[in-house]
């Protein structure tokens, strides 16, 4: 079996360090190993509408942010297949056969669409009048896990590379696969979820403390920042409340600054950087004991991520004056995509027996039946 790769992201912002760790580094990473046979990168607009129907300008102009996030950091048009997810319209026709085989109450079951619901301010249900204090579920947005299944299954892929928040998503995606396949025989692929190796990664929390990073929130450190961005919005970061005088005891666990030390640092920046100490860890036992301030601790974690950054914003600066090319690359992948996705769908549609008219021995059957019952 081919080694394949599906990811992606919705176009509703540009792509920040909790992207970066929780998936897009490890994408570079995986398509420059050339351990896979083929990568699949989805900039997912249609599901970004399902919860921005009232603003399409806004993921109109986002594709391309994206695009520009994705290439900066490394992906290459040339070893992995960048996409629109709304050009591949045999993603819609697979979501539909799919949903047959999923029931409303096991989707209200899964964490991640529960969170997702309770995030964006939907209510379950709307009562009459009521509608401007509160938002409906959008059904496109509540069968997200069933679109996802789509995108995944449509590339055949054994390998989705996301951060801890997706796994109940990808489980979803294995619930649909062993349906379907047990219904109709082997035909879809099960993937793999692949989570980040660096548990500081799985799910990298706000600049301020809130438990995940996210632009709806306000609490991002983006990709294309710049240093002096960077430098306000770390200087602002959560630390220890409790940690008022520089030699007071301070806490390390729930504390910002090391929680992205962790996610970013690496032995060498200490000689760079901070040679008074030999590690992260004899940073953190000082700070624990006391007579270690946060603001030196937060100029650390701003030298690591400019530096860590940089390259990127000088990629960003090259694509930024090609954005023609862009929108070629982006074309071009999708129809690659559709493609794949195309024979995908053939064999669903084998499989569930609605291949009508390639079916030569159906039509034959049933042109022998009709001379027999005549005679």
């Amino acid at each position: 079996m081919k080694k394949i790769i599906l990811t992606g992201d919705r176009p509703t912002g540009r792509l920040h360090l909790g992207h970066f760790v929780g998936s897009l580094r490890r994408r570079v990473e995986l398509q420059n190993s050339g351990e896979f046979d083929k990568i699949f990168i989805m900039i997912a607009d249609a599901q970004a509408l399902t919860d921005n129907a009232d603003n399409p300008e806004k993921v109109r102009q986002n594709i391309i942010e994206v695009a520009l996030d994705y290439l900066s950091c490394g992906i290459d048009p040339a070893r992995s297949t960048i996409f629109v997810q709304s050009y591949v319209t045999e993603l819609c026709e697979l979501a539909f056969y799919y949903m047959n085989l999923v029931t409303v109450a096991r989707l209200q079951r899964n964490p991640t669409v529960k969170t997702e619901i309770k995030m964006r301010g939907f209510s379950e249900e709307v009562a009459d009048g009521d509608t401007t204090q509160r938002k409906g579920i959008p059904v496109g947005f509540f069968t997200y896990p069933i679109s996802q299944a789509s995108d995944i299954t449509a590339f055949k892929a054994t390998t989705v590379p996301v951060g801890e928040d997706q796994e109940p998503m990808i489980e979803q995606t294995r619930e649909i696969v062993h349906k379907f396949n047990s219904v109709y025989g082997q035909t879809l692929v099960e993937p793999q979820i692949l989570l980040p190796e660096n548990r500081a990664c799985l799910r990298l929390p706000g600049t301020d403390g809130k438990a995940k990073m996210s632009k709806s929130l306000g609490n991002c450190i983006y990709l294309s920042d710049t240093e002096k961005e960077v430098k306000q919005k770390v200087m602002g970061m959560y630390t220890d409340p409790n940690h008022l005088r520089i030699e007071d005891p301070g806490q390390v666990e729930g504390n910002c600054v090391f929680t992205y030390l962790d996610a970013f640092c690496r032995p060498e920046h200490f000689e760079k950087y901070l040679p008074e100490y030999e590690s992260l860890d004899a940073m953190k036992e000082h700070y624990r004991r006391g007579g270690l301030g946060d603001v030196k601790c937060k100029k650390l974690l701003i030298a690591i991520l400019n530096e860590m950054l940089e390259p990127i914003r000088e990629r960003r600066k090259y694509w930024e004056q090609n954005i023609e090319q862009v929108y070629r690359i982006l074309e071009e992948g999708s129809k690659t995509a559709r493609a794949a996705a195309a024979e995908t769908l053939n064999d669903v549609r084998n499989a569930m027996k609605i291949n009508y008219f390639d079916d030569r021995e159906l039509i034959a059957a049933q042109a022998e039946q009709y001379k027999q019952q005549s005679k």
